[in-house]
Order: C-alpha cells, then structure tokens, then sequence
C-alpha cells in the first residue's frame, strides 16, 4: 500500500506516449497536456498496425522469449523501433500536432521478456534511434531502474489512474485487460496495484491456432461454448493467484499451465480461457482492503462482451469501460507512458513500495535527445 506525497506544482507541458502492448495487436499513440501530477488532459489517440512481417517475428521470437536474457537482436529493435516512431509521425501529421508543441516522447517499447524475480526487463526499443527520427526527446527503458532495485518492474499505470481518478469517491478498481490483466486500488491517495493473471495472451494465441484469427472478437466464440469446470479449477490453483502483491507476470507465464485447453472444442475452449480471465480478475479482491464499490475497465478486454458479462455476474458492483467516465480506452496506456515521460523528466518517482514492491519510491525513465 502507498501513500503518495504532494509534490511542486510544475507548468504542464504536451507529451506524446507510444504503447505496445502484449498482445502485439497494434502501436497505441496518444497525446496530453500534464504537469505529471493531477494536471491531465488527455487528447486524441490512434492505433497504427504493425507491419506484417514484423509482427510475425515478434511473435514467432516469443516462442523462444527466454533468449532475450543473453542475447541481443540488433535488426529487430531498429525494426520495432523504427516502426514507432513512424507511428509517432503518422499521428503528428494526422492531429496537425507541431513538433514545437511537443516537449517529450514516453516510448514505453515492446515488451519482449520479464523475469523480476531475476531482476531483468526487456522492452525493444532504442531511445536514441526513435529520437533521431522524430526529432523530439525521447524516454523510454521505464522499467528498469525499478526492477534493478528489486521491484516487480509492473503495473506502472497506477500513479497515473490516481491521477485521472483524483476526484472520484473510492474504492475504485482501474482493471486494464491487455495481454496481462493488471489492477489498480484506488482509494484516496492510498494505492495498490498488481498484474491479477491473463487477459487477452491465452484467448488470442488458442484463436490464432484453432481459427486463424488475432482475437475472439466481441467474446462470440466463448459465449457459443461451455466452461470446463475442472480444466478451470486447475488453472485457478495455481500459486500466483494466492501470492500477496507487488507481483507481475510475464505473457508466457500461463501458457504451459493451460496446456489442458488443447484437447477442448474451440467453442469450449475459448470458453473456458474467458471464464479463468474473469475468476482470476475476481481473485484480486483478496489483496485490496475494501471491496472496490465500482471497476473501470480499459484495454482490448473490455471490448470482449463475454468477459464484461462474466465481470459483471462475479463482482456484483457496476463494471464499466472507461469510456463512461470520459477516459480514452484504446489510448490508456500511451496518454500514461507519456505522462510518466513528463514525471521522468521532473524527477518524480513512477513506481512504488505498494505497486511495484520497489523499497522507496522511484524515478526512471532513460533521456534520449535527438543527434
């Protein structure tokens, strides 16, 4: 749990975030005007897709993720990096958004390996080339400095819920359902956050082998089928969803364990993948102090009809997208990287003893200036 502390009010400037998430399906970009405190206000976003040849070899290097610890891929950073700053561009130009405006780029990079628990992180991304091609300041390597310090590295969102939060009457639970499914307890100044288990990784990766399709669009496939109750009850005994927070979770973490899956129908098995989403969301109320009395839900997930309606049923309060406070759902996580960009460059912490497990507050973030 954390307390956070007042800091100096600073001019707000404009930012830039740049996201990639997990679940590979795309580059999120997003613009805001923030001092990096309480200051937020958010402007438009875009998603821009990945060139298809790179986005098959992100994928088929994940298959293999664990090399990312003793080996460096020169040529597929430059082309991940290369493909987010044109995505930088391309929302400049769309938004008529002048490079003089923008003070700085939070490039958060794909994420290709986490192993906290051995104190390493890998986000592709060079800050220096995305710099130089966009011509603005760039922070990215977000992660780092905390899981150095022993941290979990993950969720980083929390600092910047509270923030868009600030005025609303808590407990309130943000859920981002990416990949990886993180939760963020709001109450007050008082945080707690953590990834809860999959989201969307293991329902994308069974479409992409049973059907030959990126996602379970809307949940149709799951809401044909029926949940197998022990598949889902050995998926649920794992020992992560018993663990106290910080924790986090790499996007492989599940895949071995949900193995069982592979003998069910796809109807059944998209069903019973959509079921552990939501049980493992619901295991989350174990670690929070009170019952949140509302979820606000972003990333690709809340648009799964089938899990929204399984949210709704388990947790009994309002569960609603983030849409209905007037948040920006599909820009989430880049309107974030770039506020934590402009904490980055003031000096304030981004992470957390109750967020991240890290054992003070703590900045991070790397500068990277255009050549």
């Amino acid at each position: 749990m954390t307390i956070l502390q007042p800091f100096t009010p600073q001019k707000p400037v404009t930012a830039i975030g740049i996201m990639s998430g997990t679940s590979m399906d795309g580059i999120d970009v997003a613009v805001l005007t923030t001092d990096g405190l309480d200051h937020v206000v958010l402007g438009p976003s875009g998603t821009f897709d990945y060139p298809d040849a790179l986005r098959g070899d992100l994928l088929a290097h994940l298959s293999n993720a664990e090399r990312f610890e003793t080996e460096t891929f020169p040529d597929l950073e430059a082309a991940v990096t290369e493909a987010h700053a044109d995505a930088a561009r391309r929302f400049m130009h769309s938004f008529g958004i002048a490079r003089d405006d923008v003070a700085v780029i939070g490039m958060h990079g794909q994420t290709m390996l986490h192993r906290p628990e051995r104190r390493f992180t890998c986000q592709l991304g060079d800050g220096q080339l995305a710099a130089n091609r966009t011509g603005l300041p760039v922070v990215c390597r977000f992660r780092h400095a905390d899981v150095a310090a022993g941290g979990q590295g993950a969720p980083l969102v929390p600092v910047f819920h509270r923030a868009l939060a600030a005025q609303m009457k808590g407990p309130i639970m943000v859920l981002n359902l990416g990949g990886v499914a993180n939760v963020t307890y709001i109450d007050g100044d008082t945080l707690v956050a953590f990834d809860t288990g999959p989201a969307s990784a293991l329902i994308d990766d069974f479409m992409r082998l049973r059907r030959g399709v990126v996602m379970d669009r809307g949940g149709e496939l799951a809401a044909q089928g029926e949940v197998d109750q022990q598949i889902l009850d050995t998926l649920m005994s794992h020992s992560y969803f018993s663990r106290k927070p910080p924790k986090s979770l790499d996007r492989n973490d599940f895949h071995n364990w949900s193995r069982a899956i592979d003998r069910l129908p796809d109807a059944d098995g998209a069903a019973t993948l959509t079921r552990f989403t939501v049980e493992s969301v619901t295991a989350a109320l174990r670690h929070v102090p009170r019952a949140p009395r509302r979820w606000l839900v972003t990333g690709g997930g809340r648009l799964n009809r089938a899990i929204m309606v399984g949210l709704e049923q388990a947790l009994a309060v309002p569960v609603d997208p983030v849409e209905a406070v007037g948040w920006d759902g599909n820009g989430m996580e880049a309107h974030c990287f770039g506020y934590l960009a402009v904490r980055s460059l003031r000096g304030q912490p981004l992470s957390f003893p109750g967020t991240t497990g890290v054992p003070r507050p703590m900045p991070g973030g790397e500068l990277f200036r255009p050549a």
